[in-house]
């Protein structure tokens, strides 16, 4: 039987979702219909375009330009900051959304993801009737828009979600590729990246038909491995299977990090940052129900040399003091007094919650793992800078919402 993938994405995501957030709180103007951004601090040097309006776009911005650059193009542009834990929210909702229609969805992103259909006809109707539902519940009822491309296997359902934005729902099914996807240039095909596209311009491909009708030997000369796998997609070809969450291979380490805009030079306002990491590296250990035997602390200095040291646990840990407290004891050790930049935190070696052990040897964080667990279920239904701690109550927008974190999650 003939497989039903769905690709799920939504249309400029940080921006939709930070528009649909400030509009239900009463705003007047949605982001979505002038020229807008959502992007770092402009004051600060590592400041990018994360996502753009589609009015934006008329100005030639681009998604991952410094934002100084793209003010100068649009000087009336409105720059909003990132708010990652309302994307979380964002992406929960739709993907508990999506699990109305089947049991078979694979996360492929924050903002995307597919979902398997086959076989749900008799229970919930044709395929375009429940894709084209979706699209208008979440519209409704999430208050942003997506695209959702239908095929018979995950390439050709992501490319033809590409093929026009917003709100749209298209097909591209085999017998549509000639018509619908060959006559696209061959940079638009998924993983034909920034360096690929040159050289196959040398070689005389320019649409993703040239590619597709390209001797395969030459290709592969040419590529190897990865000169069959564009073929194969420029041919719609694809077996992958859509992989749920719960059979995803098992995370092996959890980190975060941070890239300052100053220079850290002194103990105290590191251990700030390692402070704030580590209520963030935490949290995920307890939200994955995972603890860690290992944590990790990645150095790298203002002339960008990187390094990083670990220690090895008794016993693992998911408590936010005790990752700290080992953080900083590894910071102590292992920091030779240069400037920084970045500061990461990393826990590894993880196992279930189950594997926790009290020994007299080390200290008891029973009661801390209470109070843990009571600020997770704050945070997670009001928003992180519900509950704060005192060593960040004298920042006015709180020290750890400054730092520009970076999830890591390594399977």
């Amino acid at each position: 039987m003939s497989r039903i993938i769905f690709h799920i994405d939504v249309n400029s995501a940080f921006l939709s979702w930070t528009a649909a957030d400030r509009l239900k709180k009463g705003d007047e103007t949605d982001l979505r219909t002038i020229p807008s951004i959502v992007g770092g601090d402009s004051e600060s040097r590592h400041g990018i375009v994360l996502a753009k309006s589609t009015p934006a776009k008329k100005y030639g911005i681009t998604t991952g330009e410094p934002i100084a650059m793209a003010l100068r193009k649009c000087p009336s542009l409105v720059c909003v900051p990132p708010d990652f834990p309302l994307y979380s929210q964002n992406s929960k909702q739709m993907f508990e959304l999506l699990s109305d229609y089947s049991d078979r969805i694979e996360k492929f992103s924050i903002d995307e993801g597919f979902l398997e259909y086959t076989g749900m006809e008799k229970l919930l109707g044709p395929p375009l009737e429940t894709a084209e539902k979706i699209r208008r519940r979440i519209k409704e009822e999430l208050g942003f828009t997506v695209n959702i491309g239908v095929s018979c296997n995950k390439i050709l359902a992501k490319m033809a979600g590409e093929l026009e934005k917003p709100d749209k729902l298209i097909t591209l099914f085999p017998e549509e590729i000639e018509e619908k996807l060959w006559p696209l240039p061959v940079e638009e095909l998924f993983m034909v990246g920034r360096r690929t596209a040159p050289r196959l311009h040398q070689m005389g491909i320019h649409t993703i038909g040239d590619l597709a009708n390209f001797p395969l030997p030459l290709l592969e000369k040419e590529f190897k491995s990865y000169g069959r796998m564009m073929h194969a997609y420029a041919n719609g070809i694809d077996d992958s299977p859509v992989i749920p969450e719960a059979e995803a291979e098992e995370i092996k380490s959890i980190g975060n990090s941070t890239t300052t805009s100053f220079d850290v030079t002194d103990r105290e306002t590191a251990c700030k940052i390692l402070l704030a990491l580590s209520e963030t590296v935490s949290m995920r250990l307890r939200g994955h129900k995972c603890c860690a035997l290992e944590i990790a602390v990645t150095f790298k200095s203002a002339d960008f040399k990187v390094y990083s040291h670990q220690k090895q646990l008794m016993n693992a840990i998911d408590c936010t003091n005790a990752v700290y407290e080992t953080a900083k004891e590894i910071f102590d050790e292992a920091w030779k007094k240069e400037p920084l930049r970045l500061l990461g935190v990393r826990a590894g070696k993880l196992c279930t919650e189950e594997c926790v052990q009290l020994s007299i040897l080390e200290e008891d964080w029973s009661k801390q793992k209470k109070a843990d667990a009571a600020m997770d279920a704050l945070r997670l239904k009001y928003g992180k800078n519900t509950v704060r701690r005192s060593t960040f109550a004298d920042h006015e927008k709180g020290f750890e919402g400054k730092l520009k974190i970076k999830d890591q999650v390594i399977k």
